[in-house]
């Protein structure tokens, strides 16, 4: 436990925080990247230069410090970057390092404020934050190794099938390489492939949502051609062979008896995928309804798989929106005060996933509509934000 010493200390450095910003996390990473480099072959480098990672990392210290006294109301938010931390594979001694580069740097950019009381304050609050993180994590370890067809760090799987989804988007069908079983998984989640494109100096890890229900032979992902990583793995062919970590992820379908409504724009359709079949398996009394937006028909993936179930079950029903033309339900962005769908307001739940500045809008629109915050359910690609 700390002291009420240290807790007033750590809270006295909350208006520095936020007046230094994130210039505080900016000269951290540079820090840590020029005496460890060797940690570019786990963090995201992309979120580096487009600063999402500072932006993510400086929101956490703030949140820290603000709730020192309470840490259990971050909960929610330490169980989701628990889940990413150990997707990337992160381990005890990186604690160590990332504490003492966070502490270096506040002393130098606040010599004045940030005392040699305070400093060992902060010492002595982030240790018992990393305790925590490290705890909680070797239990997500654990547990992913000790269930049928689990395993720890990394394993080699073959691309045993590629299927073209829409113009941007193939699946990939993931077989262990050794033949043994694969590890369950929960509608929702996501596997970690660690890869190193030609063009890459350092290996680059990337998290992609699970695009179908478990099953005991594959792992399906869906990827969007986009990015270096992306770019990289459309290039690749049935044969080849990818690392994997084990499934993570806490953005899950939540096994209730209620209503589900699932709601995505372009590539953010992955989980939804999966979280629909684990439904349609699990949950066929319940209302379930699949509403996507995109920007057009040729952008639109898994488009006949959607209107096959639609057919298949009468508990589901979808609408499909499209931006740049006439040709699906709903022409336009979202607006579901505006959908045709009987949109279980009281009591459904609401999953959503896509871009930051779509979910945002989904929420403001479902909060306008009376729907309950616990209710609404979202995964944020990349580093968390809060919508």
């Amino acid at each position: 436990m700390l002291s009420e010493r240290t807790i007033s200390l750590v809270k006295s450095t909350i208006p520095l925080l936020s007046s230094a910003g994130s210039a505080v996390t900016a000269h951290f990473y540079q820090r840590l990247f020029t005496h460890n480099p060797e940690l570019k072959h786990i963090f995201n480098m992309t979120n580096q230069q487009t600063g999402k990672q500072h932006f993510a990392l400086f929101n956490a210290i703030a949140a820290y410090a603000t709730h020192i006294d309470n840490p259990s109301v971050l909960q929610e938010a330490i169980s989701r970057i628990n889940h990413k931390h150990v997707s990337l594979n992160i381990q005890a001694e990186h604690y160590n390092i990332v504490g003492h580069h966070l502490i270096e740097t506040l002393k130098k950019l606040a010599p004045n404020e940030f005392t040699p009381e305070i400093a060992q304050a902060w010492r002595e609050a982030y240790a018992l934050l990393a305790d925590l993180f490290i705890t909680q994590e070797e239990g997500l370890y654990q547990q992913g190794e000790q269930q049928v067809g689990g395993w720890r760090n990394q394993r080699a799987f073959i691309i045993s099938d590629i299927v073209q989804e829409s113009v941007n988007v193939k699946s990939f069908y993931l077989t262990p390489k050794n033949g043994c079983a694969i590890a369950s998984y929960q509608a929702g989640q996501f596997i970690a492939l660690s890869v190193q494109p030609p063009l890459s100096d350092y290996t680059q890890i990337r998290q992609y949502s699970l695009s179908q229900s478990a099953n005991k032979n594959t792992y399906r992902i869906s990827v969007k051609k986009q990015g270096l990583v992306s770019t990289h793995l459309h290039q690749l062919v049935i044969g080849d062979t990818v690392l994997l970590y084990p499934p993570a992820g806490d953005f899950v379908l939540h096994n209730t008896p209620t209503d589900k409504v699932f709601i995505s724009a372009g590539v953010g359709i992955t989980p939804m995928m999966a979280m629909l079949e684990q439904a349609l398996n699990s949950h066929k009394n319940n209302k379930l309804l699949f509403i996507h937006a995109c920007a057009n028909e040729s952008e639109h993936s898994f488009k006949q798989v959607i209107e096959s179930k639609a057919q298949q079950h009468k508990n589901l029903s979808k609408e499909i929106w499209y931006e740049n033309t006439q040709s699906g339900d709903q022409s336009g962005r979202i607006e579901l005060s505006q959908s045709k769908l009987a949109l279980p307001l009281e009591h459904g739940e609401f999953y959503l996933c896509g871009p930051t500045a779509f979910m945002a809008t989904i929420k403001q629109q479902l909060l306008s509509l009376g729907v309950a915050p616990a209710r609404i359910l979202y995964e944020v690609f990349g580093p968390h934000e809060t919508l």
